[in-house]
């Protein structure tokens, strides 16, 4: 691990520096605490087992074991549901139980799930345009967008997400939360005013599938306005308490304070492992609902053209006949999987019953076969365990 006082907000994301710097985000970034509140965590049994000698072939077709997919992953950790005991658990790099990680896009999936709970109360309705609710959208690439396009990606609004191009509009949209200094004079100065600024559209909103990060900062945008409560509020009372987790959760904002919840979450391996269980039991966490089961079941189930989109997309190589609905990647078989670059992820398996994290801090926002080598593990792991 580098020397941390070398490590600052131009050179945080590169590798290794990334094995300190994502487990310390609240030293380099302007953060809201999400409190954890004064209940009990729920808690564990760990019945550990030798998940990590457990073999399958890669995607070369070579025979690997997890504890070399963990290692060739970058992983800071890796944890084990199954039937909601943890039967493997191991921490790298520093990273402890009780250290929070960034989880970029994972954070998608909080958002996602937050809006079922907001539909589910009649506070907000997805099929409304957003402009609905925050008129300075109303003349904006965003005019005809309604939420249900920004949920599943579907929206006009022509955006760059190539993580490999270091002038991509994704690289840009991150220096309004001081993630990329060296571009923060060519923006504005925060999350709202950069969406204002993009003129641009590629397609007719709802025509086709295509991530873009900057449709999930519209939504916690829009979501604020509708509600007039802070994201902070809204995922600390309706999501994170109930999940009685170990840690507060964290949120990376603008100097405006509005979220960056396209990829700006940071939370502890056990709590997310509980997130993750809480949808595979269709939302409900300890015997209480969290997020509605209708929403879960609305997020698992898509027509054939949601699957023909998400074809046309990487990501639809990687889960073939899978989908993307309310900032969630489905495949086939019904499995959830929350993903963020560098190497995050939580993957939900309700057949198998099993729940898998993994952190990590690769030395690229997208490898594609690190991706796939852990997909196919976590797979394997489901099936054997």
């Amino acid at each position: 691990m580098s020397n941390s006082k070398s490590i600052n907000s131009n050179n945080w994301r590169k590798h290794p520096n990334n094995e300190w710097s994502f487990q310390n985000i609240e030293k380099l970034f302007s953060t809201q605490r999400i409190k954890k509140g004064d209940q009990k965590p729920s808690k564990f049994i760990v019945k550990n087992a030798p998940i990590d000698k457990i073999e399958f072939s890669n995607l070369e077709g070579k025979k690997q074991t997890i504890r070399k997919m963990l290692a060739n992953g970058y992983a800071d950790s890796f944890l084990v549901l199954k039937e909601g005991k943890i039967i493997y658990e191991e921490y790298f790099n520093g990273m402890s139980q009780s250290s929070l990680h960034l989880i970029n896009s994972i954070s998608k999936n909080f958002l996602g799930m937050l809006t079922g709970i907001l539909k589910e109360n009649k506070l907000i309705d997805p099929n409304k345009k957003i402009s609905e609710y925050v008129s300075e959208f109303r003349q904006s690439a965003f005019s005809e967008t309604t939420l249900r396009h920004a949920l599943d990606m579907t929206a006009a609004v022509k955006y760059d997400e190539t993580y490999d191009n270091p002038n991509a509009d994704f690289w840009h949209e991150t220096s309004t939360v001081g993630w990329n200094p060296c571009l923060e004079k060519e923006n504005p100065s925060n999350l709202l005013d950069y969406a204002l600024s993009i003129e641009e559209k590629e397609q007719l909103d709802g025509s086709s599938y295509h991530y873009r990060t900057i449709l999930t900062n519209i939504i916690a945008i829009t979501i604020e306005a509708a509600t007039e409560e802070k994201m902070s509020h809204l995922l600390e009372t309706l999501i994170w308490q109930k999940l009685l987790p170990e840690q507060d959760l964290l949120m990376v904002v603008d100097n405006k304070g509005y979220p960056y919840m396209g990829a700006g979450l940071n939370a502890c391996t056990r709590d997310l492992a509980r997130f993750g269980q809480m949808l595979l039991q269709q939302g409900t966490f300890n015997g209480n609902s969290v997020i509605p089961a209708s929403w879960i079941q609305e997020t698992v189930t898509a027509g054939q053209a949601y699957k023909e989109n998400f074809s046309k997309d990487p990501f639809g190589e990687v889960f073939p006949n899978g989908h993307y609905k309310n900032q969630t990647i489905v495949d086939k078989n019904g499995c959830f999987y929350c993903l963020g670059i560098y190497g995050q992820c939580v993957y939900i398996n309700p057949k198998y019953e099993t729940v898998i994290v993994k952190l990590s801090s690769q030395p690229g926002p997208a490898i594609p076969e690190l991706l796939i080598d852990s997909v196919i593990a976590m797979n394997k792991i489901a099936s054997a365990a």
